[in-house]
């Protein structure tokens, strides 16, 4: 069974704003994606937002068009009524994070890659930055 990762929108941010120190893990998570080693999913929030934050630094096409490419190699969860009823009625301090966790558990990821883990202990999926999952993979 491969694995089934769920990006938060930062890890998202890191990888097509190409943000260092960050950018090389998210890269690499994105490379065992393309080779089918891996599957990931993000939630529809995320594009929205990716755009937003990105198109303060690059052109609105720019972006798009990295966007584009990203979604050949991730799964969209969809924010639905139940995802967002279930993030207000949780106990994560942070909206937007309740809403990413809901997705990833919507779908049936196994691990939650973020590099804001303390923002996810109300999470039921373990919670991992993408340099924990990238030494996890070489334990193994």
């Amino acid at each position: 069974m491969i694995d089934k990762l769920f990006l938060d929108t930062n890890v998202v941010v890191d990888l097509l704003g190409e943000r260092e120190p960050f950018y090389n893990s998210a890269a690499k998570i994105a490379t065992l994606a393309d080779k089918g080693k891996i599957q990931i999913f993000v939630s529809a929030l995320t594009y929205s937002t990716v755009y937003y934050l990105l198109c303060r630094f690059e052109s609105k096409e720019l972006v798009k068009e990295k966007i584009r490419k990203f979604k050949i190699i991730t799964e969209t969860s969809d924010l639905t009524n139940i995802i967002i009823d279930k993030g207000l009625s949780s106990k994560f301090d942070d909206f937007d994070d309740s809403l990413q966790h809901f997705c990833a558990e919507e779908v049936n990821c196994n691990v939650l890659i973020t590099r804001n883990g303390k923002d996810f202990k109300e999470s039921s999926i373990p919670v991992l930055s993408p340099d924990e999952y990238l030494f996890s993979l070489n334990k193994n």
